[in-house]
Protein backbone atom coordinates (compact mmCIF):
# COMPACT_ATOMS: atom_id res chain seq x y z
CA UNK A 1 0.00 0.00 0.00
CA UNK A 2 3.03 2.42 0.97
CA UNK A 3 4.60 1.67 -2.81
CA UNK A 4 1.04 2.55 -4.29
CA UNK A 5 0.87 5.93 -2.50
CA UNK A 6 4.43 6.66 -3.68
CA UNK A 7 4.21 6.16 -6.81
CA UNK A 8 0.44 8.05 -7.25
CA UNK A 9 2.25 10.84 -5.75
CA UNK A 10 5.31 10.70 -7.97
CA UNK A 11 3.20 10.40 -10.83
CA UNK A 12 0.94 13.57 -9.65
CA UNK A 13 4.17 15.37 -9.46
CA UNK A 14 5.45 14.78 -12.80
CA UNK A 15 2.09 15.92 -14.49
CA UNK A 16 2.23 19.01 -12.68
CA UNK A 17 5.62 19.13 -14.07
CA UNK A 18 4.42 19.07 -17.34
CA UNK A 19 1.24 21.54 -16.88
CA UNK A 20 4.09 23.91 -16.00
CA UNK A 21 6.58 23.39 -19.38
CA UNK A 22 3.17 23.48 -21.09
CA UNK A 23 2.00 26.64 -19.89
CA UNK A 24 5.55 28.59 -19.61
CA UNK A 25 6.18 27.42 -23.52
CA UNK A 26 2.81 29.18 -24.54
CA UNK A 27 3.95 31.96 -22.63
CA UNK A 28 7.21 32.13 -24.26
CA UNK A 29 5.99 31.69 -27.56
CA UNK A 30 3.14 34.42 -26.93
CA UNK A 31 -0.07 32.10 -27.73
CA UNK A 32 -2.85 32.40 -25.83
CA UNK A 33 -5.43 30.00 -25.07
CA UNK A 34 -8.52 33.03 -24.94
CA UNK A 35 -9.93 34.42 -28.08
CA UNK A 36 -8.93 38.02 -29.36
CA UNK A 37 -12.48 39.40 -30.07
CA UNK A 38 -11.15 42.60 -27.96
CA UNK A 39 -8.87 44.27 -30.38
CA UNK A 40 -9.33 45.93 -33.86
CA UNK A 41 -7.13 45.44 -37.08
CA UNK A 42 -4.83 48.50 -38.00
CA UNK A 43 -2.61 48.36 -41.23
CA UNK A 44 1.05 49.82 -41.94
CA UNK A 45 3.24 49.72 -45.16
CA UNK A 46 7.00 49.18 -44.86
CA UNK A 47 9.41 49.33 -47.74
CA UNK A 48 11.34 46.53 -45.79
CA UNK A 49 10.29 44.59 -42.87
CA UNK A 50 13.22 42.22 -42.74
CA UNK A 51 13.04 40.22 -39.61
CA UNK A 52 9.18 41.25 -38.20
CA UNK A 53 7.07 37.64 -37.89
CA UNK A 54 4.00 37.20 -36.96
CA UNK A 55 2.53 37.49 -33.40
CA UNK A 56 5.59 39.47 -32.86
CA UNK A 57 4.67 42.34 -29.91
CA UNK A 58 3.31 45.99 -30.92
CA UNK A 59 4.01 48.21 -27.91
CA UNK A 60 3.80 52.01 -27.19
CA UNK A 61 6.00 53.32 -24.44
CA UNK A 62 7.20 49.85 -23.46
CA UNK A 63 3.85 48.38 -23.20
CA UNK A 64 2.53 46.00 -25.48
CA UNK A 65 -0.78 46.85 -26.96
CA UNK A 66 -1.39 44.56 -29.46
CA UNK A 67 0.40 41.80 -31.91
CA UNK A 68 0.97 40.97 -35.62
CA UNK A 69 -1.28 39.26 -37.12
CA UNK A 70 -0.37 39.04 -40.92
CA UNK A 71 2.13 40.09 -43.25
CA UNK A 72 1.85 40.46 -46.80
CA UNK A 73 3.24 42.10 -50.11
CA UNK A 74 0.80 44.69 -51.67
CA UNK A 75 1.29 44.60 -55.03
CA UNK A 76 0.18 47.95 -55.63
CA UNK A 77 2.70 49.94 -54.20
CA UNK A 78 5.80 46.63 -53.28
CA UNK A 79 5.83 47.41 -49.95
CA UNK A 80 4.83 45.33 -47.01
CA UNK A 81 1.43 45.58 -45.16
CA UNK A 82 1.65 44.25 -41.72
CA UNK A 83 -1.81 43.65 -39.97
CA UNK A 84 -1.87 44.52 -36.41
CA UNK A 85 -4.67 43.90 -33.75
CA UNK A 86 -4.97 46.42 -31.05
CA UNK A 87 -6.23 45.81 -27.66
CA UNK A 88 -9.42 48.09 -27.87
CA UNK A 89 -8.83 49.52 -24.63
CA UNK A 90 -5.95 51.63 -26.29
CA UNK A 91 -8.78 53.01 -29.15
CA UNK A 92 -7.64 56.96 -28.79
CA UNK A 93 -4.58 56.25 -30.84
CA UNK A 94 -4.30 59.61 -33.25
CA UNK A 95 -4.26 58.91 -36.87
CA UNK A 96 -0.98 60.25 -37.21
CA UNK A 97 0.60 58.23 -35.37
CA UNK A 98 4.13 57.03 -36.38
CA UNK A 99 4.61 52.84 -36.65
CA UNK A 100 8.64 51.49 -36.63
CA UNK A 101 10.07 48.53 -36.81
CA UNK A 102 12.64 48.18 -33.80
CA UNK A 103 14.68 45.70 -32.44
CA UNK A 104 14.77 44.27 -28.77
CA UNK A 105 17.55 42.67 -26.75
CA UNK A 106 21.13 40.95 -28.25
CA UNK A 107 18.94 38.46 -29.63
CA UNK A 108 17.52 41.14 -32.40
CA UNK A 109 13.91 40.03 -32.03
CA UNK A 110 11.67 42.69 -34.09
CA UNK A 111 8.51 44.43 -33.34
CA UNK A 112 6.62 47.15 -34.14
CA UNK A 113 6.70 50.65 -31.65
CA UNK A 114 3.60 52.99 -32.39
CA UNK A 115 4.58 56.55 -31.61
CA UNK A 116 1.52 58.87 -30.42
CA UNK A 117 0.54 61.43 -33.03
CA UNK A 118 -1.32 64.94 -32.75
CA UNK A 119 -4.35 64.59 -34.49
CA UNK A 120 -7.72 64.82 -33.50
CA UNK A 121 -9.20 61.75 -35.74
CA UNK A 122 -8.31 58.41 -34.45
CA UNK A 123 -7.39 55.10 -35.46
CA UNK A 124 -10.29 53.05 -35.59
CA UNK A 125 -10.91 49.36 -37.50
CA UNK A 126 -9.36 49.19 -41.38
CA UNK A 127 -7.24 52.43 -40.94
CA UNK A 128 -3.74 52.77 -41.88
CA UNK A 129 -1.05 54.16 -40.48
CA UNK A 130 0.16 56.28 -43.15
CA UNK A 131 3.83 57.25 -41.18
CA UNK A 132 6.51 54.52 -41.25
CA UNK A 133 10.26 53.68 -40.49
CA UNK A 134 11.35 50.07 -41.82
CA UNK A 135 13.64 47.84 -39.91
CA UNK A 136 16.73 48.68 -40.10
CA UNK A 137 18.96 45.62 -41.38
CA UNK A 138 22.95 44.93 -40.15
CA UNK A 139 23.91 43.97 -43.36
CA UNK A 140 22.60 47.20 -45.16
CA UNK A 141 24.62 49.17 -42.71
CA UNK A 142 28.12 47.12 -42.94
CA UNK A 143 27.64 47.47 -46.67
CA UNK A 144 27.37 51.09 -46.50
CA UNK A 145 30.22 51.21 -43.89
CA UNK A 146 32.33 49.41 -46.05
CA UNK A 147 31.72 51.29 -49.42
CA UNK A 148 32.09 54.79 -47.90
CA UNK A 149 35.69 53.66 -46.60
CA UNK A 150 36.29 52.30 -50.11
CA UNK A 151 35.21 55.62 -51.34
CA UNK A 152 37.32 57.33 -48.82
CA UNK A 153 41.11 55.51 -49.99
CA UNK A 154 39.96 55.92 -53.69
CA UNK A 155 39.60 59.85 -53.77
CA UNK A 156 43.25 59.88 -51.75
Amino acid sequence: MQNRTLEIGVGLFLLAGLLALLLLALRVSGLTLGSGNDAYRVYAHFDNIAGLTVRAKVTMAGVTIGKVTAIDLDRDTYTGRVTMALDNAVDNLPLDSTASILTAGLLGEKYVGISVGGEEEVLTEGSTIRDTQSSLVLEDLIGKFLLNSVNKDQAN
